[in-house]
Formats: C-alpha cells, sequence, structure tokens
C-alpha cells in the first residue's frame, strides 16, 4: 500500500508539472485533492483553497493537451495494477453513470449557438442545466478508476445508452482477458442496444428496468411482483436472450419502503 501511495503522489505531482501557469497548477491541484480525500464531496464548491468558479472556469477551454493528461494517466493507472493485481478470482466491474456538471451564467464556448455548432453542449437534464457525461469507472478489487466519458449533446446525436456502448470499446484488453467481467448500470441504460453490446463481449449484465417494461407475453416487469419469485428467468420484449430479474426494498425517510422498479 506504502508503494502505490507513493506512486499515486508521483503522478499527481507529474500531472501538475503539465500545467502551463501558476494558476492552473493551482486549480488543478485542488481538484485532485477533492477525489483523493475520499470524502464523498468531489465537487468544486467542497474545496477550501479555490473558489468553484476558478475550478469551473479550469475545466473550460485551454491549449494544453487534455488527451495527453488522460494518456498519462492511464498508462500510470495500468502500470500500477499490473505491479499490484488483485486475486484471478476477483471480477472486473464496469460501472457506467450518468453524471451533471452543473453550470450557470454564460459559456461562450458550451452554451451559445455558433455556425459550426448550432446545438449547446450545456443543456437542462432531469432538472439539472450543466454539461452531461456518461462516464465509465473500473473497479478492480480496491482500485477504483474513472476511465472513460463522452459528452450528451441532447436530442438529435447519440442517447446516453448510445455512448455508454461505444464506451465499452474502451475498456483495456489486458484487464478484460481471463476475467469475469460485470457490467453494472442504471434504468436509462437498458436499452436493448446495450443488452446486446454487453452480451456479444459475453460479459455479465447487472441493470436496473423500469416497471412499466414489457416482457414477450405482454405482461410488465411490475405484475411479476408479488406472485413473481426472484431469480427467475424471463424474456424482456426485443431481447432473445433470458435474463434473471429481483427486486428489493429501499428505506426512504418520507416515502417510506419502495421496491426498485419505482
Amino acid at each position: 500500500m506504502e508503494s502505490i501511495v507513493k506512486h499515486a503522489q508521483g503522478l499527481v505531482y507529474s500531472l501538475i508539472c503539465l500545467m502551463p501557469s501558476v494558476y492552473q497548477k493551482a486549480s488543478l491541484n485542488a481538484i485532485l485533492g477533492l477525489f483523493l480525500e475520499a470524502q464523498g464531496h468531489p465537487y468544486p464548491e467542497h474545496t477550501q483553497v479555490k473558489s468553484a468558479s476558478a475550478l469551473s472556469r479550469f475545466l473550460n477551454h485551454y491549449n494544453w493537451s487534455t488527451r495527453g493528461l488522460i494518456r498519462a494517466t492511464r498508462l500510470s493507472i495500468l502500470g500500477q495494477i499490473a505491479k499490484h493485481r488483485p486475486s484471478k478470482r476477483v471480477p472486473l466491474k464496469i460501472l457506467i453513470d450518468l453524471t451533471t456538471l452543473e453550470k450557470s451564467g454564460k459559456f461562450l464556448h458550451l452554451s451559445n449557438p455558433t455556425p459550426n455548432e448550432p446545438d449547446p453542449w450545456v443543456r437542462i437534464l432531469n432538472g439539472k442545466r450543466g454539461l452531461h457525461l456518461v462516464v465509465l469507472y473500473l473497479v478492480y478489487g480496491e482500485w477504483r478508476v474513472p476511465w472513460s466519458f463522452r459528452v450528451w449533446r441532447g436530442k438529435g446525436y447519440s442517447s446516453p445508452s448510445d455512448l455508454a456502448c461505444k464506451l465499452l470499446g474502451t475498456v483495456p484488453k489486458q484487464l478484460t482477458q481471463g476475467k469475469t467481467v460485470i457490467v453494472l448500470a442504471d434504468t436509462e441504460f437498458s436499452t436493448v442496444k446495450f443488452f446486446n453490446a454487453v452480451r456479444a463481449k459475453s460479459w455479465r449484465i447487472v441493470v436496473g428496468v423500469r416497471n412499466n417494461r414489457k416482457l414477450q407475453d405482454g405482461r410488465t416487469v411490475k405484475q411479476l411482483y408479488p406472485h413473481g419469485k426472484r431469480g427467475q428467468l424471463i424474456l424482456l420484449e426485443g431481447l432473445s436472450t433470458p435474463l434473471t430479474i429481483s427486486w428489493f426494498w429501499l428505506k426512504r425517510a418520507i416515502t417510506g419502503y419502495v421496491d426498485f422498479s419505482e
């Protein structure tokens, strides 16, 4: 563990040195500090050393190479996993999530239509205005790494599910060869295309399904409860491969207990 910490510190210093100005170095240092603290508060407003607006400006368009940062980080991560590889019995988990970076105000390159970019990136989704990202995380033993992302650009462009299918192709093969791979995703990714994309790679999938989703016999998922059984095989409409279904109850402070599909 001590060697991993030292390597992580070296990687942080290397990335900071890639910044061309003192202000950008300070902003990157603050952002990395939020993630490395791992206290569940990664948003810019939680930092004590820089303002949220300063970190927001840092995440705008600059001349420094974002791809260079991503490549350096990925190579370092793969190198560390190779040195401290978990047991062969530990599966590789792939988490797909739709994350919103909330934005307020005007942004010339993100929210204002231009002749070259008539559709802005900053949009409103589920009542939140901001930049909406489909993010792929790798969870391997004690490692949890945000590996890749795509920007959801709104109606008329690739859907979050389509973007998630593309992200599956970015997972490094050296981590999946000979390993059990489990893909976990929220309900918005439970499309036929996403199911088939995961199945084509012979990976397992755990995904939420809406209670009004239809089965091939015409019933809905909600009709399986309470007469159905956890673990039974079902055939969703549009799929040729049976899936195992289950449900559970969540405790909520106001509404009490609800099942996962509501």
